[in-house]
């Protein structure tokens, strides 16, 4: 399955990561196809029907991890909703409610103006844009 598995490995081992076997198929099936947005069920599904035995709760601890160490960034659409970004650039999103798909604006289609002080001693580390879209 995996078509390069040092190339994981290091970016594992360079996010801080230790490269167990299911990390590194994890990040095949999350980083082998390009930039994308999948849920922690859309992971388990892929490694399912790719043979890697996993369960969901590692997937979601395997995922949270790779967020906390850089590898992926977290996009929250309401309370119920979480899709995890293979892109880490600084980007925002379209949200098409009826197919539940998230889809990358294009670069500098948003700009976000006039943001209040953040409070005392505090700096904004980044605003997430989602814009929510529907068919006429």
């Amino acid at each position: 399955m995996m078509k390069n598995p040092k190339r994981l490995v290091n970016m594992l081992r360079n996010a801080g990561l230790r490269p167990t076997r299911q990390r590194v198929e994890l990040a095949e099936l999350l980083f082998s196809q390009g930039d994308r947005h999948v849920t922690a069920e859309n992971v388990h599904e892929e490694a399912q029907y790719a043979g890697v035995e996993v369960s969901l709760a590692t997937i979601y601890n395997t995922l949270h991890q790779f967020t906390d160490s850089g590898l992926l960034r977290v996009i929250s659409i309401d309370s119920n909703k979480t899709y995890f970004d293979t892109n880490t650039n600084n980007h925002h999103h379209f949200y098409v409610e009826a197919s539940d798909r998230v889809i990358d604006m294009p670069s500098g289609a948003a700009q976000v103006v006039n943001l209040p002080e953040p409070p005392n001693g505090m700096e904004v580390s980044r605003v997430d844009v989602i814009v929510h879209v529907r068919e006429k």
